[in-house]
């Protein structure tokens, strides 16, 4: 199947007979495989009698020799054309010993998820999809903050690009008041440490189909900007931001986090898991990264857990 959609992935018309020899394949199957692509990918492709099949537009594949080298080495970049998850495949490997700095991005995800058990939506070609293993001699304690760091390097790779991004506590990046980008980590260790972490990312280039919230993509704005770039300068970044965390935790990224909070000063809503509802003024992050809210009763601090925080 993939075979077929990386070659008509180029943008041109292939004529079925051609497709047939190269995929050994009669030219019913053909057929057959096109009206899968279409159904299960969501795509169109244009059928023209006497010249056969194209896709529109043109995929840009992710290349793993083009993204490390824009990531200036220090990262062990892997491609899957389709994966259930890239967290969960690099949870698995994290158990078996896989060491560190390995990335590993995905064309397809048929499960991946964002937070709170959340599917990540996105199309083939239209998103930036991937996952992070990274080892702290740290234990689990040490690591608060981490999904807030992560969302500093995220906003410094795009916004080398001249979008505008900011953040959203705790785990999203908004363009333009909307969701461009999602951050999911998992942790595997102890108290004590070592600590393996896998952190997911997920890039909208343009928006989902079907969202339960605003949305936008880095395409509404950098129309032609490609994926490898994104992913290259993002591992870039990440890199840097890991390392600091590393030596000095979150509290060397809380300022540069504040600046980037799309809702400092803003009036809230904080939604918990009982159904209570807590209004109050953002005020930033604490030491942890936890959000300081000022209520009328006083401030109090918010943990990420299963809160949803909304404008008031």
């Amino acid at each position: 199947m993939f075979a077929l959609l990386r070659t008509l992935g180029d943008g041109q018309f292939h004529s079925g007979e051609v497709l047939a020899t190269q995929l050994g394949r009669s030219r019913s199957h053909v057929w057959q495989l096109v009206q899968t692509l279409e159904r299960d990918y969501g795509l169109t492709l244009q059928h023209v009698r006497g010249r056969g099949y194209r896709l529109t537009p043109a995929i840009e594949w992710c290349d793993a020799r083009t993204i490390s080298a824009l990531a200036g080495g220090g990262w062990n970049v892997e491609i899957a054309d389709e994966i259930d998850s890239t967290n969960t495949a690099l949870l698995t490997r994290a158990g078996n010993g896989c060491p560190g700095g390995l990335a590993l991005f995905a064309e397809v995800q048929t499960a991946g998820r964002g937070r709170r058990g959340r599917r990540w939506q996105a199309r083939v070609g239209e998103s930036l999809t991937f996952s992070a293993l990274w080892r702290f001699e740290g234990g689990i304690g040490r690591l608060s903050g981490l999904s807030l760091a992560v969302g500093v390097a995220i906003v410094r790779a795009l916004a080398h690009f001249g979008l505008p991004v900011a953040l959203k506590w705790p785990n999203d990046v908004l363009m333009d008041g909307r969701k461009l980008a999602g951050i999911l980590i998992e942790l595997a260790g102890d108290s004590l440490g070592p600590t393996a972490v896998v952190i997911g990312i997920g890039i909208n280039l343009t928006p989902p189909a079907v969202v339960d919230q605003p949305v936008t993509g880095t395409r509404s704005i950098r129309p032609e900007l490609g994926r490898n770039a994104i992913a290259g300068r993002l591992l870039a970044e990440l890199g840097d931001v890991l390392d600091l965390f590393a030596r000095e935790g979150f509290d060397a990224l809380r300022d540069e986090w504040q600046r980037l909070f799309a809702w400092q000063g803003q009036a809230i809503a904080v939604h918990q898991p009982d159904g209570n509802i807590v209004h109050g003024i953002a005020i930033g992050v604490d030491a942890t990264g936890a959000l300081r809210v000022r209520t009328a009763s006083g401030d109090i601090v918010v943990h990420a857990g299963d809160v949803s925080l909304r404008m008031a």
